[in-house]
């Protein structure tokens, strides 16, 4: 598919069959979350990749309360024959900017990061799942992780240190599935968003 074509064609999808995943579809998917840029090259990302059912359920009964995405979407998005949890490790990145290379930054001072790279480089390899899965014919959905976030690191045997930035389903969406707008409006017109020069 051509790249243009991958961006058009990229949504967020709700309702997935139970249609299982190829294991070398998932690897390409994680395989190309691993290229993308981090801040010194700190590389301070990392993903687990839930595909057994049981793991799948104890991912979901960790993450949700009892109101949680409401009874119409849980049932289909819980159908999704992979979870991806992405997490963010802030230490790495500090650790990195006290090296020798580094040190004469302003970064090698944690008050003067003027944003959270770890979360923006791990959200970086979150678009190029989501790219990647629209390339390859499967849909996906990034959703945050609002309950039991703890709870799940430790039942997954995470490291101390990483942080999940939220989750990713993976699959095949439904015949059914269209993309729904939150807002009547719909997606922002360009010359709504984009300033040329200045504001």
């Amino acid at each position: 598919m051509e790249f243009q074509d991958v961006v058009l064609r990229r949504r967020m999808v709700r309702d997935f069959s139970d249609e299982p995943v190829a294991r070398p579809v998932l690897d390409q998917l994680m395989a190309n979350a691993t290229r993308v840029p981090s801040a010194g090259y700190s590389q301070g990302f990392a993903f687990v990749v839930l595909t057994e059912p049981g793991q799948r359920r104890l991912f979901w009964e960790t993450t949700n309360g009892p109101g949680w995405r409401g009874e119409s979407e849980s049932v289909p998005l819980t159908r999704a024959p992979a979870v991806i949890v992405p997490l963010a490790h802030k230490q790495a990145y500090l650790d990195r900017y006290a090296l020798p290379d580094k040190v004469h930054t302003p970064l090698s001072n944690e008050a003067n990061w003027p944003a959270p790279y770890w979360d923006i480089d791990t959200g970086f390899g979150v678009m190029m799942i989501l790219l990647t899965a629209v390339d390859l014919g499967l849909g996906d959905l990034f959703f945050g992780i609002f309950t039991g976030e703890q709870v799940l690191m430790n039942l997954l045997g995470v490291p101390d240190g990483y942080r999940p930035i939220g989750a990713i389903a993976v699959g095949h969406p439904t015949r059914g599935e269209r993309s729904r707008p939150e807002l009547p409006t719909g997606r922002r017109r360009p010359s709504d968003v984009v300033r040329w020069e200045r504001w």
